[in-house]
């Protein structure tokens, strides 16, 4: 599969417009939500190739996206690499357990967020 449309999701506007900006210097076509739920509807609606997905969000965190996105056929499939500060090896392993490709620890590097779209 090659990546063309990468949702970013994030609550914190500096890290939303970093995640955003690295995408877009890939020349791939950026969808950004700011809450659990907008993601949701987003990942639904305009069925990216890939999702960045920040973890400590107000309302529904990372982990409760993920769970919802998996339960619906049209988004299941979706890769989902999480981004957060929490990103000790105990987080990495919750991030896979919950389904997620891997975890990027804040504040995202550029060039591994590039290697990391390179996967799918």
């Amino acid at each position: 599969m090659t990546v063309h449309k990468v949702l970013c999701v994030d609550d914190a506007a500096a890290d939303l417009s970093l995640i955003q900006k690295v995408v877009s210097s890939a020349n791939l076509n950026v969808i950004s939500a700011t809450n659990g739920r907008d993601a949701i509807q987003r990942a639904k609606t305009e069925k990216p190739d890939l999702i960045f997905l920040d973890i400590l969000m107000p309302d529904m965190d990372g982990f409760a996206v993920m769970r919802e996105l998996q339960k619906d056929p049209a988004t299941k499939d979706i890769p989902v690499v999480f981004i957060s500060s929490k990103s000790q090896k105990s987080d990495q392993m919750w991030a896979k357990m919950q389904g997620g490709k891997g975890l990027l620890p804040k504040p995202v590097n550029p060039e591994v967020v590039l290697e990391e779209i390179k996967k799918y």
